[in-house]
């Protein structure tokens, strides 16, 4: 690191305001602009809403609370009995939901406010508002007074992220609320239609069920979570249904919403279906990069087909200083991608000479599913797997079982909730290409995986870690034949046949 006096020499020499400016307080905006200024340079975050992006604010972090208050739901009214404590529907309906909404929203205030202490720390300026470019260095900056400034930087980083998609159709922009407008809802809804397909669709769609609303969810096609392994999207499906929500599939879409004089909405579906009073309508078929108002134009910024800013894989536009990453580029729309992104691309701006390629991997992204049940997913499905390595190279292993847990209910066996897992080999070394689980637990399981498939795991090295029992996880160290996969191992120091750890390398103490 340069001495103070040498940074502020360099800083009267420039001839810019900033070395790195970044537009867009999330996630990806905020990790690259701490990491920019712990290599001494003079960063700001311009952000015109709360600290912390998507995620922390209408996303990931009050998510996870509702998510957790509906598993609480569930134990009470589905597991509380089986093992001696009272509960049932009666003890789950308790739920006080002011109170749950004042704790949830107290919880994101504080990380708000622990964002703009850490810029404190980092030395980042906070500059509040509306950010638009002028020309590829210098953006206008509208404050919520009206009053505006304008400011220069070296370099700039655009992370501003997306928002909820409302499609067209009578009567729906009008009368439906997004993702985000369900953190702001006073009461838990009797009826809700959940309109979409995707992960954000089916989780509050769980969510909103275990709560006690009655809930139909509207999917486009046969199914939700397509894109998901077929295993994965077909086991959700039956557990939505033994949860109780409505399917209604092959829709189309909505075509149009109308209100009663009741205040309850009757919904139109493209095929024709109509469903009666619905206290909500929640539509969640897609997100949207914000762009628009950033006038990217007047720094040379070019924009995709579906208006994402264009990077390469090191997050560079097609304007020489200006950068782009997280879900305004449309790639791996997830909040821990955009803060490696953010982090790699500072160290590789400012960072020394051994960070001078540095860049982040999309590839073996693990990701989790906050349904009910559960889905952890890394790697590629089935049918991918197939399609780029060939069927006669693919080997595929999997278990289908009823998680201990459920191990003394007193119901029949067919009717305990089911595990599902899916290992996808590749290759005569059987290299691990993708695994899939959807049940309980599978949301804390996925991480440890994702290292072993980011190091290279063969099946054979899957085997080779002696199990944790009773868990669901040994599942997936014991699939096949045990033992009996190709001897090929993906570790730089082979685990195979008992062989012993490798030992780190020490500095020399001479």
């Amino acid at each position: 690191h340069k001495s103070t006096k040498t940074l502020e020499n360099a800083r009267a020499m420039s001839s810019y305001d900033y070395d790195y400016l970044v537009i867009g307080g999330g996630s990806g905006g905020i990790a690259s602009a701490k990491r920019a200024a712990s290599y001494g340079k003079k960063v700001a975050v311009i952000e015109k809403a709360r600290l912390g992006g998507t995620c922390v604010n209408v996303g990931c972090v009050p998510k996870k609370v509702m998510w957790s208050a509906a598993t609480v739901a569930d134990t009470l009214k589905h597991d509380a009995h089986h093992y001696g404590f009272s509960g049932g529907v009666e003890a789950a309906s308790t739920l006080d939901w002011p109170k749950l909404k004042a704790a949830r929203d107290a919880y994101v205030l504080r990380l708000n406010g622990i964002y703009a202490s850490g810029f404190t720390k980092a030395g980042v300026e906070d500059i509040r508002g509306e950010a638009t470019f002028v020309d590829a260095n210098t953006v206008e900056v509208k404050a919520e007074d009206g009053s505006i400034k304008t400011v220069t930087s070296d370099k700039i980083l655009v992370a501003t992220g997306g928002r909820p998609h409302i499609p067209a159709g009578d009567g729906v922009a009008e009368n439906v609320i997004s993702s985000d407008g369900f953190f702001d809802l006073e009461e838990l809804p009797k009826v809700a239609v959940v309109v979409g397909a995707g992960y954000i669709a089916v989780e509050l769609a769980g969510v909103l069920n275990s709560l006690g609303t009655e809930v139909h969810l509207v999917v486009r096609k046969a199914k939700a979570l397509r894109d998901f392994d077929p295993m994965i999207s077909d086991a959700l499906d039956t557990e939505m249904i033994k949860a109780g929500v409505h399917i209604h599939r092959n829709t189309g879409g909505i075509s149009k919403i109308e209100v009663g004089e009741d205040g309850k909405k009757q919904v139109t579906t493209v095929s024709g279906d109509t469903l009666y009073g619905a206290d909500v309508v929640l539509m969640a078929p897609g997100r949207i990069p914000n762009v628009e108002y950033l006038n990217l134009d007047k720094a040379g910024v070019e924009l995709s087909h579906k208006n994402h800013i264009t990077v390469d894989e090191y997050s560079n536009t097609s304007a020489d200083n200006i950068y782009a990453l997280g879900d305004v580029c449309g790639k791996v729309e997830l909040t821990p991608m955009a803060i490696a992104a953010g982090r790699r691309l500072a160290d590789r701006l400012f960072g020394p000479e051994k960070y001078k390629n540095a860049k982040v991997s999309y590839d073996l992204v693990p990701t989790v599913v906050f349904t009910h049940p559960t889905i952890g997913t890394i790697g590629l499905t089935e049918p991918k797997a197939v399609d780029k390595y060939g069927a006669e190279s693919v080997k595929v292993y999997t278990s289908k079982f009823a998680d201990s847990h459920y191990g003394i209910f007193q119901v029949d066996p067919e009717n305990k909730p089911k595990t599902h897992m899916k290992v996808i080999c590749a290759g005569e070394e059987e290299k691990v290409v993708g695994i899939h689980v959807i049940g309980k637990g599978s949301d804390e399981m996925m991480q440890g995986f994702g290292v072993a498939l980011k190091m290279g795991a063969t099946k054979a090295d899957l085997d080779s870690c002696i199990a944790i029992h009773p868990t669901a996880g040994e599942e997936l160290v014991t699939m096949g034949t045990w033992g009996t996969s190709p001897p090929f191992s993906g570790a730089k120091d082979s685990p195979l046949n008992g062989a012993p750890p490798s030992e780190p390398t020490l500095k020399s103490r001479i």
